[in-house]
């Protein structure tokens, strides 16, 4: 693996050329994503064939592939994918392939496909989670007009000012959660610092909810594809009654009114995290599987 290299900020034009050839359906393939986690996951890549190949690779278990991204040879790249990460492990795994990659680039002969549910993506219509219409979406309008009406608020776009309230907020979330306790929420809690303190390289959006001059609320989120957008971070004050659901319909609003979907990531098999995904009523969900050599 000594071809594969370390992802860096520098790295990011190169990153954008092969994801604007080839635009992902899976929440995990921005370089923000991949940025932001790579203390977790220490992600490695190389150009392979016209292709980009990434490899996780996590502490606490073996390495895995992500799905070749870009113009070549998929299925090639696929086995050479598989025989990198056998030389490094005795367990192979290419994760996170959506349907369509394995039904045009896997030989179902070769590779055994076993669905990940806990990683799939929740998509939504964008105009839903703006407009919040009709009975399904009556609780969750209420939510946001009793917070609307309670507080007198200021939505504000990410800048050098917000981005440091946002870092004040995450500190003070992670007092409330301890954050200490978990490694998840401690992972959780760096990625969000390294995607703020290079916001302006990483070129994402950022929205935020200021009551009384205080960020109260944030999100995060960038283009994945021409149609999607993808939300990779929400916080927001839990002692704030329905601060959730605002941040929420106001990132959307204000930021994504544009994009027919908006891609709410996974629920990583947790089962209030679950449940809160499919409140919003999903449009449909990005099946994820893991491809494993026979």
């Amino acid at each position: 693996m000594d071809d594969f290299k370390p992802i860096d900020i520098r790295d990011k034009l190169i990153f954008d050329r092969f994801l604007t050839s080839d635009p992902p359906g899976t929440s995990e393939l921005t370089f923000t994503n991949l940025f932001m986690w790579r203390v977790r996951y220490s992600p490695v890549f190389k150009i392979w064939d016209d292709l980009l190949l990434i490899i996780l690779r996590p502490n606490d278990r073996p390495p895995v592939g992500l799905p070749p991204v870009g113009t070549g040879n998929k299925s090639d790249a696929l086995d050479y994918l598989a025989k990198t990460l056998a030389k490094i492990s005795s367990r192979v795994e290419i994760a996170r392939a959506g349907r369509d990659f394995v039904k045009m680039h896997v030989d179902q002969n070769r590779y055994q496909i076993v669905e990940d549910r806990d990683n799939s993506d929740y998509v939504y219509l964008a105009k839903d989670l703006i407009n919040l219409p009709g009975n399904r979406y009556h609780a969750k309008k209420n939510h946001v007009n009793r917070f609307v009406k309670q507080y007198r608020f200021e939505y504000r776009v990410l800048d050098e000012e917000v981005a440091h309230s946002f870092l004040d907020l995450q500190e003070d979330w992670c007092e409330l959660k301890d954050c200490a306790s978990s490694d998840d929420l401690l992972h959780e809690d760096r990625a969000v610092y390294e995607a703020l303190t290079h916001h302006k390289e990483l070129g994402f959006r950022g929205g935020a909810i200021l009551i009384d001059g205080r960020v109260e609320a944030f999100a995060l989120g960038e283009k994945l594809n021409p149609d999607t957008a993808v939300i990779h971070i929400e916080k927001a004050n839990p002692r704030i009654p329905g601060l959730y659901a605002a941040i929420n319909q106001q990132f959307c609003a204000q930021e994504w009114s544009q994009v027919t979907y908006v891609n709410r990531e996974q629920d990583l098999g947790l089962e209030g995290l679950r449940k809160a995904k499919l409140s919003y009523h999903p449009h449909h969900i990005v099946d994820k599987y893991i491809l494993i050599p026979k």
